[in-house]
């Protein structure tokens, strides 16, 4: 079965950085041969949101609000998925989730075209 773990999530001020990470276990094959692998956000209340997507031939995708401040890795060898997120705003404060899928089923920031979902990770704005 396959898992997503999400960690390094924390309370950082305006301006910060931080970096999740997302370790994937439970899949025989590296996470190279995964479809699409991608982070959204939710805060309560909202829908959760695509944040950064990554296909398999490594190309990128990023909602609007995050482009040129995150940035989204994948680290096939070690399972591993990433989110640099640089000058970050207070209305970045949410949960962080990663998901993964074999099968393209949708668009890449769709919350809909992921099957498997990490726990969350929560990123808080320090004042």
């Amino acid at each position: 079965q396959v898992q997503l773990v999400e960690s390094g999530g924390g309370s950082v001020q305006a301006g910060g950085s931080l970096r999740l990470s997302c370790t994937v276990s439970g899949y025989t094959f590296s996470i190279h041969y995964m479809a699409y692998m991608a982070w959204f956000r939710q805060v309560p209340g909202k829908d959760r949101e695509g944040v950064a997507g990554i296909e398999q031939d490594g190309s990128t995708t990023y909602a609007e609000p995050v482009k040129c401040r995150f940035a989204i890795s994948q680290d096939n060898a070690k399972n591993a998925l990433y989110l640099q997120m640089n000058s970050l705003k207070p209305e970045d404060t949410s949960m962080y989730y990663c998901a993964a899928d074999f099968v393209r089923i949708g668009p890449l920031l769709s919350e809909t075209s992921f099957n498997y979902w990490g726990q969350g990770t929560q990123v808080t704005d320090s004042p």
